[in-house]
């Protein structure tokens, strides 16, 4: 049945670029009227579930999708096996579409209203697999545009893998493939279609490392060192740190290795960190505090410690310039209309999060532009917006209200409502690239606005260091 799915998706892309409108309005209309087949292809990748840099189906999906669109690809960039490039036209401008497709781990959940695991290792709990569907199509909708018009200028689509904490875009940009890139455009699931100026932490992660000596834990435990014990008195220094720490900081961390017994003496363990901050001089800061307490933590307990950094990547920096330009075009697509049976569904989703039911206006308008942002969470299109002027906005794919990363995210995103939301950000996407192709001097004041911003004599040093990809970081 899935191959079939998959079969009929690559099938339905095959005549994309035929019938090419020279009209804004028309290629947003044959772009409405392929909804189905994007939908056929975004569901195939939230039933793959792929974790990051694990998204050889989901990557090759939508490559394959691009190929039959006319697109040429390129495979296997930045030494990852997962990213690729897929290009039309040529010459400048260059505008670049984002696409993400990794899952969450444990967050297996099924399109149903109740929690209920479908017994996999992962789910899609922040859309991307919406996320990279969308900006493939809108990929496409422009090349039929520039096609029609015989414009000159290319459109390249960017398959970013393991943007949930493996920093993919960050080994990107490292590579220089954005270096000749003119606007970068992007996009996020979510539960509210907005297109005020975005804000992103910056972040740090590392796996911490302990070793020690295995003995019997009753027998003969004096002859013994627990490497729990070092990541236990770790974890007891951070959270000691946190108090004099920024309070915008944020410090997370997971135990993912904690021995097998408890009479047997771990000889190994590991604790998994991160750090945020909306600086990222002020994160390099608290990481190296945290280097030093794990330092401190393996010298007391008789034991030792390596550290393996995970991810890093950049705040993000705003371009106002662009932004109002896609609030413009978001507010003009609008939000959605739920049916009754959507609305059913929304409405047991809302009770799960304490509501008494769904808050459905936010899904149907698009929320007021605002210049400022405060924020919470991290990205590596952090990285992307110092190298390009870069823009995003989010669309409402999930049940008003819902959390990213819970499984009502998943569940939303596995059904009708999601893909609404995602054709939505698809058609915000081609208008905004579509007035940049149009409108050299949009272009022009954008990249005035971020060298203002960025400062001319900036050099960017990524957050990881020079380490390879992290390929096996979600093993």
């Amino acid at each position: 049945m899935r191959k079939t799915l998959i079969l009929l998706a690559v099938l339905s892309t095959s005549y994309f670029s035929m019938n090419a409108q020279k009209s804004e309005k028309d290629i947003i209309k044959n772009l409405e009227s392929k909804s189905t087949d994007y939908g056929i292809i975004a569901q195939n990748i939230w039933g793959f579930a792929e974790m990051g840099y694990q998204e050889e189906q989901s990557s090759g999906l939508l490559q394959q999708t691009l190929q039959d669109a006319g697109f040429t690809i390129k495979k296997g960039v930045a030494g990852i096996p997962t990213a690729f490039i897929a290009e039309y036209g040529s010459g400048s401008p260059i505008i670049a579409i984002m696409g993400e497709f990794d899952a969450l781990p444990g967050l297996s959940q099924k399109a149903v209203s109740e929690k209920e695991s479908a017994g996999a290792a992962a789910g899609h709990a922040c859309g991307h697999h919406l996320f990279g569907t969308a900006s493939t199509a809108a990929a496409i909708s422009t090349k039929e545009w520039l096609e029609a018009n015989k414009s000159k200028g290319t459109i390249r689509f960017y398959g970013t893998p393991a943007e949930e904490g493996g920093s993919g875009k960050v080994y990107m940009v490292r590579e220089g493939l954005f270096n000749d890139v003119d606007i970068a455009l992007h996009w996020h699931p979510g539960a509210q279609n907005a297109a005020s100026a975005g804000a992103a932490l910056a972040n740090k992660s590392a796996k911490f490392r302990f070793h020690g000596i295995s003995a019997h834990a009753a027998a003969s435990p004096d002859k013994g060192r627990s490497a729990l014990d070092g990541v236990e008195a770790m974890d007891m220094m951070i959270n000691m740190m946190r108090e004099h720490i920024p309070q915008e900081a944020r410090i997370h961390y997971v135990i993912t290795d904690g021995g097998k017994a408890p009479n047997v003496i771990p000889d190994f363990a590991e604790v998994y960190y991160y750090a945020r901050h909306n600086r990222r001089d002020v994160v390099i800061e608290i990481f190296d505090r945290m280097v030093k307490a794990a330092e401190g933590a393996a010298l007391g307990t008789g034991t030792t410690m390596d550290y393996e950094m995970i991810g890093g990547t950049h705040e993000l920096l705003p371009n106002l310039t662009l932004q109002k330009v896609m609030h413009d075009n978001l507010t003009e697509v609008g939000g959605m209309e739920y049916t009754a049976e959507e609305k059913a569904f929304a409405d047991k989703i809302a009770k799960s999060l304490g509501q008494e039911k769904a808050d459905l206006a936010t899904a149907k308008n698009v929320q007021p532009y605002k210049t400022e942002a405060k924020a919470f969470g991290s990205t590596d299109v952090g990285d992307v917006s110092f190298t390009v002027p870069t823009v995003g906005f989010s669309a409402a794919t999930w049940v008003p209200g819902t959390p990213a990363h819970s499984w009502q995210a998943v569940a939303a995103g596995g059904t009708s409502i999601g893909n609404k939301g995602m054709m939505i950000a698809a058609k915000t996407l081609t208008m905004t690239a579509i007035d940049l192709f149009k409108d050299k001097k949009l272009i022009e004041s954008a990249k005035k606005e971020f060298i203002e911003k960025r400062g001319a004599d900036f050099k960017y040093i990524p957050l990881l260091g020079d380490r390879a990809p992290a390929l096996d970081y979600r093993k």
